[in-house]
């Protein structure tokens, strides 16, 4: 093997697809600056420029778009549309990422086999073990130039506090930091790796630069710690947060991180010289590619065709009638009083879980809302996770609680206009963090301090028992306390409703032809 004094090597990433392969919105089928189908002309075209490169999906990839959905639960015969691509431009490795999960381990572990490259995780294991639940620790790839480089697998632990408890059985989640400090010196010592890359499904609890906390610190996002705390990782891959991360390095290790939807693919450019016989790290960069302006593969467009064509005939198959007004005109308004969709939405959980008390949160800013003609494109707008339903019992201590985080989406009003706490939108938006409830009636005044808007809360007219217990319907995301929702971590689990939300909607306007927007005025922001 021909072997050169200096040379490049280019890590590719991409991280966070969340399905998207096609450069269009589902909503609406316009056109849109992301996919695999564009991150593929860019990988194509570096490939013809670096002799010697790495491409590495860290997570998140065959969940989030009504193309994933219709295979994972409509028909999930064929080959994983996502996986497909990925074989297709070569990756060297995937990670899992939490939404891996969200289909249950048959619909993964069918896409696993069906991977033509390794899929990694060494902090996901065998309950009770140390033993890889799927796939391996990390995998060794020797480059043309000789380069001999280790990639290690790494996902947030955070997992069992979002995830449907039967699409986890028999897995445990190790802290990621504790996992690396155990495999690195493996790479470094035993494989005799050159370059070290940890490929990491989390991102960043702390300021990258100056190590100040961003987040409340739960064990969710270690990146900073990973850098920190164990030696000889050379490169940093990371995700989770949808943010966009390059061009910086955190005691000495460059980080990574290309937003989502496929919109960037991450480019790491580490240069290595030999010196007798060993090749030494001598400089290393990242920086993100856009897909903006990206002509798509069309090799990849026609591969997705036969999915793709399915998909939009499920999406445009009429389901019922909406008499009233349950669009979306502006997603601020919807946060501070009461309205249709978000009542409509409350009212389906209701009535599938058999209780009187619901929360629901509107995911996502572009959500359009219901038209007159309602269809699976606009069910699947809308409601874009894959999340079920669970009742807790709770008291009504909780429920306040929650009603106070939930107030906390708010920055304090001091006139003018009305805006959102920067802690749900920097690093990573997240308004599907701000729940709206029905079944109670309450006011939130937001002139007041976080943790004092509640200034009314009450259950059939009458004030809420603070000690009183109150079964809540919630989807599994909020019921396992994800969103900084920690009152509801750990209670009593009334019953399950496996059934996907999107799915649930689609069957209660299916069955009554023509819904009703009605609106009770349970509750206000003032």
């Amino acid at each position: 093997m021909t072997k050169t004094k200096r040379v490049e090597v280019a890590i590719l990433e991409t991280s966070d697809v969340h399905g998207h392969i096609l450069p269009i919105h589902y909503a609406n089928n316009q056109p849109n600056e992301v996919g695999l189908a564009k991150i593929g002309t860019l990988i194509k075209k570096l490939r013809q420029q670096h002799a010697n490169t790495i491409t590495v999906d860290n997570g998140d990839l065959i969940q989030g778009t009504p193309l994933s959905y219709y295979h994972a639960r409509i028909d999930n015969k064929p080959v994983d549309p996502l996986v497909l691509v990925l074989n297709h431009l070569k990756y060297d490795a995937a990670v899992f990422g939490n939404h891996e999960f969200n289909y249950g381990q048959d619909v993964l572990k069918k896409a696993v086999a069906e991977s033509e490259f390794p899929w990694l995780s060494a902090n996901i294991t065998k309950s009770g073990t140390e033993e890889p639940y799927y796939g391996k620790p990390y995998v060794i790839k020797e480059l043309p130039c000789g380069v001999k480089v280790g990639i290690l697998g790494l996902t947030t632990q955070y997992i069992p506090n979002w995830e449907n408890p039967n699409h986890i059985q028999g897995i445990d989640f190790l802290d990621a930091v504790e996992t690396a400090k155990r495999w690195v010196p493996i790479l470094r010592e035993q494989e005799k790796a050159d370059l070290v890359i940890v490929s990491y499904h989390g991102g960043f609890e702390r300021d990258v630069e100056t190590g100040e906390p961003t987040e409340q610190i739960t064990g969710e996002n270690q990146g900073y710690q990973l850098c920190m705390e164990v030696p000889g990782i050379d490169v940093l891959l990371t995700g989770h947060q949808h943010r966009s991360l390059a061009g910086k390095k955190i005691n000495g290790v460059v980080i990574a991180q290309p937003s989502h939807q496929a919109r960037h693919l991450a480019k790491v450019t580490v240069a290595l010289e030999n010196s007798q016989g060993r090749w030494k790290v001598v400089g290393k960069d990242s920086e993100l590619l856009s897909v903006e302006d990206v002509a798509p593969d069309p090799t990849i467009l026609e591969m997705v065709r036969p999915y793709e064509e399915k998909t939009q005939v499920w999406l445009d198959k009429p389901i019922g009638k909406i008499k009233g007004d349950m669009r979306i005109h502006d997603p601020l308004k919807i946060r501070l009083r009461d309205n249709a969709l978000i009542e409509f939405i409350n009212k389906v959980q209701m009535e599938n879980a058999k209780v009187d008390i619901s929360n629901t949160a509107l995911f996502d800013n572009e959500s359009p809302g219901l038209k007159s003609d309602v269809t699976m494109r606009d069910i699947v707008a809308n409601y874009i996770y894959p999340n079920t339903l669970r009742v807790l019992r709770v008291k009504g201590k909780d429920i306040k609680d929650a009603l106070e985080q939930s107030a906390s989406y708010f920055a304090t009003y001091t006139g003018g206009e009305i805006t959102v706490n920067p802690s749900f939108t920097t690093p990573k938006p997240q308004h599907y963090n701000y729940d709206m409830w029905e079944g109670i009636e309450y006011k939130l005044n937001i002139s007041r301090p976080v943790g004092e808007r509640v200034v009314m809360l009450q259950y059939k007219g009458k004030p809420l028992d603070l000690e009183g217990d109150y079964e809540v319907v919630m989807n599994n995301y909020r019921a396992g306390g994800g969103g900084n929702y920690f009152m509801f971590r750990g209670k009593e689990v009334v019953r399950d409703v496996p059934t996907d939300v999107s799915e649930l909607i689609a069957n209660y306007i299916l069955e009554r032809g023509t819904i009703e927007a009605t609106v009770d005025h349970n509750w206000e922001v003032i």
